[in-house]
């Protein structure tokens, strides 16, 4: 999420909704997390996730995800986000197309980490992979935006000690 919101700020284009025949860009970076219930998907939002730190967005997320669960979220905590991120990884999902939440620009989609053959330092070694798919509303949106958020969003989640703050 935090990774997510960095690039999010670099890239406002992703950070964006189509709302009729406009575009808006949002200033505040709020990242809705798909939390799945047994009658559907709900997406509790992180308010200017951009804004805090890693240890305040785990907490964050644990307890609106655990209020989702028992459906005790207010309207305010599932609506109004700018960007949504939901994760199949955990169930063994590899990866997968994720459906945009309207009116939003674009949803990231996480798979599983799998341990796979990796070179580094012209050694073939074990590394652990993980594989995200961005869809996005090319209405909103073009190719090479998507291209350069995700190619950023790589290299924060490569050096991570790049979102302390």
């Amino acid at each position: 999420i935090k990774a997510c919101a960095v690039a999010l700020k670099r890239h406002p284009a992703l950070n964006s909704s189509f709302q009729g025949h406009t575009i808006r860009k949002y200033r505040s970076v709020d990242i809705g997390v798909a939390v799945a219930l047994e009658d559907g998907l709900i997406t509790p939002v992180i308010r200017k996730a951009d804004q805090k730190g890693l240890e305040t967005i785990a907490h964050e997320v644990r307890e609106l995800a655990e209020r989702a669960r028992h459906k005790k979220l207010k309207p305010e905590e599932y609506t109004g986000g700018t960007f949504t991120i939901t994760n199949l990884g955990m169930y063994g999902i590899q990866w997968f197309a994720a459906v945009i939440n309207p009116p939003e620009a674009a949803i990231l989609a996480v798979g599983a980490v799998e341990k796979k053959p990796v070179v580094r330092n012209e050694q073939i070694v074990v590394g652990h992979t993980l594989t995200l798919t961005l869809s996005a509303d090319h209405r909103v949106v073009d190719g090479a935006q998507a291209a350069e958020f995700m190619r950023d969003l790589r290299l924060i989640l490569e050096n991570p000690a790049a979102l302390a703050l």
